[in-house]
């Protein structure tokens, strides 16, 4: 059994809506339990407890939310002797490109031993209908992908 966390923060209902999407998608697969975090009340033992986790922020100012960074904050140290090594997905619900929120993302998760695994899911205000679909598609590859031993 696969233990999928996704971690989330949404402040406008975007990101959350998205984050929905995402788990439909994981839902496909048979194999599976998730666990659904906003940012601010996940902790280390849900980290622990994953096999693969799925991380969901808005970009505010070309940042990640202040939630995801306080999850990180708060994780990692007492991660760092816990040896987690488990592949993640980042969706990021922006007005612009996502990328400062991404290379944020990606600057932590690396130190952290958390390793990319698919391209990161941008999705614009604009074109938000499209984007719920992209995670809903994102969470299932996402779950198939850990069950087949590909990440």
């Amino acid at each position: 059994m696969n233990h999928i966390l996704i971690i989330y923060h949404s402040q406008k209902g975007h990101t959350e809506k998205l984050v929905d999407a995402c788990y439909q998608g994981i839902l496909l697969e048979s194999n599976v339990q998730v666990r659904m975090k906003k940012a601010l009340d996940a902790t280390l033992e849900d980290i622990l407890w994953a096999n693969g986790v799925v991380i969901a922020t808005p970009e505010y100012f070309g940042n990640m939310s202040g939630a995801v960074k306080d999850f990180f904050d708060k994780t990692y140290y007492p991660a760092r002797g816990q040896n987690v090594n488990i592949p993640y997905v980042l969706i990021i619900s922006c007005d612009n490109d996502g990328s400062g929120a991404e290379r944020n993302v990606q600057s932590i998760a690396s130190s952290y031993t958390l390793r990319k695994s698919l391209e990161t899911l941008n999705v614009k205000t604009n074109a938000f209908e499209e984007g719920l679909e992209q995670a809903k598609v994102l969470g299932q590859t996402f779950a198939a992908g850990l069950d087949m031993g590909i990440f």
